[in-house]
């Protein structure tokens, strides 16, 4: 066959022109300034406040709130019982008040109180301005001038009885009492054997000073005692983070157990009388617990319950695989323990709604469990056995909000329990103790978040949806609206362009379990374009990455700006990420922490291209943070031909290395027992040990082929920078290419490092998957006070 010249000539040409055009369309411009509009900063300035965070009065149905909006940021009272709300000062009079105290002005719409705090009984409030102390008479309006808080020490260290009687503090690590009506109050030193390690202060960073600090104790509500938790960690191993941005680079040491350690923290739990000052340490160990807690028991933060008086402490006890649970009952004058009643759960508890709620004096308890499979709360009586299910079905009871014991009813967060309602919104019910009348209280097909009143059946709800600004009302105990209080105000932001993500729902790897997630889209969106896809991914197990109300600040706002650079971003969950659902969902990834989560996304992803042709399959970016660092380099590691650009801040990339209740709970931990030969004679021992390996990135790195961004602050003392430093040896000894970024002096979040890290990603984004290379790399980061 002969061609001729011309031809070839005529051929080449077209080559050609089709890969300039194909480099041309490739080469989008990412819209900085578009980004830059519509950072979290920028949407907080132009929205203010989106919900009410009320300030409950103890023992009282009133509460005080503050709120910014388009005129300006006020303080507002409300009486629950009168449905009234009011201006709990006049602004002018406080700006004239302030201006003539500094001799200067103030903007009665932006006043500077800091620290406020409202007195009710004594019918004042007290806040600072410039670091000077004030407090204001509501009765005459009178403003007084206190001392410059700078003279003052701070209060921190101050944690009072419930009558005011008495202040518990640390000191060298242990615990002391002081009378709260005299400064000059002698000091009552509770104990004598604290020691760095062995401590009762509350803050750790302070090892050998003589100052006062806070301790980790807790009164009961009679004032009587007060009880402490007591971590012994002398013999758990040390990590250690380098601060170099100090005069003198400065080693910070920390304890810190890993999976499969040996020597891990024992717990202890204290009581002292406040008038006799004396201490008794509870008998909590559990002697057929030895080989799987280490002769320790583990104690649920915050899983410390009392009733009405401080005869006794409850605790919840479990053991180091976190599949055992035992609820005890301590005698506080004794120190004797007894078990009320105990319970299994494979393979490991739920331990964001695990919660004992003690009523009547000790007589009765609502208890948490998964035994169904699903969440439900069930009633025991005071020698722990059961009296009946509360709630029951397939759905999640969440967190008990408010007992009424008189007329037995019980008002609780729930998950799932409405058709055609998304089980991420958390829903208000009622129902009675005995598991009858169950209602529903709050009608919207939202999420609800609600905060219960001191003393009657009223709850402040502000309730949202990602498409829907938080509608914030005062709801009575029959779900009734007392009163709407607020409504974010949005107006500014969409007269700036702004538009609301889309919620979606799409089918885990199964083909079955729905999945459910959030969409952004470019504020000036078209439908006719083809933009590349960015997942924002959080494995959980504890929370997935989506947001299920209205948001316009933190971590899952951020892929609203991200897709202002011409990006469709999404958040979806996956089998496995979140408590809020049933046992099974949760429990997915168990003994799988790595690989657990991939399939999920990459299917979800595929669905929605093949949903939306403006989605171009062939170019997907991933990111997340922590957990989301950890899987976004899994990704693309896993799927190196689906996933292009990942960005990996403060990943754990090596669970082994992270925390042991993480790895070991999530992933799993066994105590492996062998015969050891000691000697020539032929004795044996017994050896056993603790083994929880978990499947680390590092393995998969000679999978990589897009493009990899890992960031990890320097001094990160949660995820130590250890794990991304593994990631980039194993990277170069497989010949990768990849980019790495360590923030001089961050701790996990970053800090005030955020915004530079954010822009670095935008602009890893756009060389990566839109062809944006630009020369203007240096970061314009504004000063967002101005």
């Amino acid at each position: 066959m002969c061609v001729s010249r011309s031809f070839l000539k005529s051929l080449l040409f077209t080559v050609l022109a089709f890969t300039l055009f194909a480099n041309f369309t490739l080469a989008q411009k990412a819209d900085f300034e578009q980004a830059e509009r519509f950072t979290t900063q920028m949407m907080e300035k132009m929205v203010g406040s989106t919900e009410v965070d009320p300030e409950w009065i103890e023992n009282q149905d009133r509460f005080w709130y503050t709120y910014e909006n388009s005129e300006g940021k006020h303080w507002y009272f409300v009486d629950a019982n009168r449905e009234t709300k009011s201006k709990l000062f006049d602004q002018e009079v406080m700006a004239s008040k302030l201006a003539e105290i500094f001799n200067k002005p103030f903007n009665s719409k932006d006043l500077p109180l800091k620290d406020f705090e409202y007195n009710t009984g004594e019918g004042f409030f007290e806040f600072n301005v410039d670091s000077i102390q004030f407090t204001y008479r509501i009765d005459n309006n009178s403003l007084i001038k206190g001392d410059s808080l700078s003279e003052e020490p701070s209060n921190r260290w101050k944690t009072y009885s419930p009558d005011s009687t008495w202040i518990a503090f640390a000191k060298n690590h242990n615990l002391y009492l002081m009378k709260a009506d005299d400064p000059d109050s002698a000091e009552y030193q509770l104990t004598e054997d604290g020691q760095r390690w062995y401590s009762f202060q509350a803050d750790e960073e302070d090892t050998t000073s003589n100052k006062r600090l806070r301790s980790n104790a807790r009164w009961f509500e009679d004032s009587e005692k007060l009880y402490a938790r007591r971590a012994d960690v002398r013999d758990v191993e040390e990590l250690w983070v380098i601060n170099s941005l100090k005069e003198r680079p400065e080693l910070q040491t920390y304890k810190y157990p890993m999976p499969g350690d040996e020597n891990i923290p024992q717990d202890e739990v204290w009581v002292f009388d406040a008038d006799s000052k004396e201490g008794i340490k509870l008998d909590t160990d559990k002697e057929e617990w030895e080989d799987e807690s280490l002769g320790g028991a583990y104690f649920n933060d915050g899983g410390f319950y009392t009733g009405l008086d401080s005869d006794y402490l409850y605790i919840l006890r479990r053991n180091r695989q976190w599949n055992k649970i035992d609820v005890l009952q301590a005698n506080t004058e004794t120190g004797d323990v007894r078990i009320l009643f105990s319970e299994e759960s494979k393979p490991y508890f739920n331990t964001r709604f695990a919660q004992l709620a003690v009523l009547n004096d000790d007589s009765e308890f609502v208890w948490f469990s998964e035994r169904t499979g699903w969440g439900q709360l069930y009633l025991y009586d005071q020698n722990g056995n059961l009296k009946n299910r509360i709630t029951d079905g397939f759905y999640t009871a969440g967190d008990i909000v408010k007992i009424d014991t008189t007329e037995r009813t019980l008002y609780f967060e729930a998950y799932g329990k409405e058709d055609g309602v998304s089980p991420y919104y958390a829903q208000l019910y009622k129902v009675n103790l005995d598991g009858s009348d169950m209602k529903r209280l709050t009608p919207e097909n939202a999420h609800h978040d609600i905060s219960a009143s001191e003393e009657g059946n009223f709850f402040l709800d502000n309730y949202s949806r990602v498409d829907m600004p938080t509608v914030s009302v005062l709801r009575d105990g029959e779900g009734r609206v007392v009163q709407q209080l607020e409504k974010a105000d949005i107006s500014r932001m969409e007269e700036a362009g702004w538009k609301a993500p889309e919620a979606f729902k799409v089918k885990a790897a199964d083909d079955a379990t729905d999945l459910y997630g959030v969409m952004w889209k470019p504020f000036d969106f078209d439908s006719t374009k083809s933009y590349p896809i960015i997942s924002y991914v959080y494995p959980g197990p504890q929370t997935e990455p989506f947001p299920v109300g209205f948001t316009i600040r933190g971590s899952r706002a951020r892929p609203a700006t991200l897709a202002q650079l011409g990006f469709m971003v999404i958040a979806m969950g996956q089998r496995g990420g979140s408590p809020l659902r049933s046992k099974y969902y949760h429990n997915y990834g168990y003994g799988d922490l790595r690989d657990y989560p991939l399939a999920d996304n990459k299917y979800g992803i595929e669905q929605l291209a093949s949903r939306h042709s403006f989605i171009d399959i062939d170019r997907v970016g991933i990111f997340g943070h922590s957990g989301g660092g950890f899987m976004s380099t899994a990704a693309l590691l896993t799927y190196p031909d689906f996933y292009d650009v990942a960005v990996s801040s403060a990943g754990n990339h090596d669970n082994n290395m992270y925390n042991l209740w993480w790895s070991e709970v999530h992933n799993g931990v066994k105590k492996v027992t062998e015969k050891v030969r000691t000697d020539s004679t032929g004795t044996d021992s017994v050896k056993s040990e603790w083994q929880a390996r978990v499947e680390p990135n590092t393995e998969l790195a000679g999978n990589l082929q897009g493009h990899l961004l890992l960031v990890h602050g320097t001094v990160d003392d949660n995820v130590h920078p250890g794990n991304t430093i593994r990631m980039a040896d194993a990277l170069i000894k497989e010949g990768k290419r990849f980019d790495l970024m360590m923030l001089p002096g961050q701790r996990h979040g970053f800090g005030e490092y955020t915004p530079y890290f954010e822009r670095m990603m935008w602009y890893y984004f756009a060389e990566h998957l839109l062809g944006d290379y630009r020369d203007n790399v240096n970061f314009n980061i504004p000063d967002y006070e101005e």
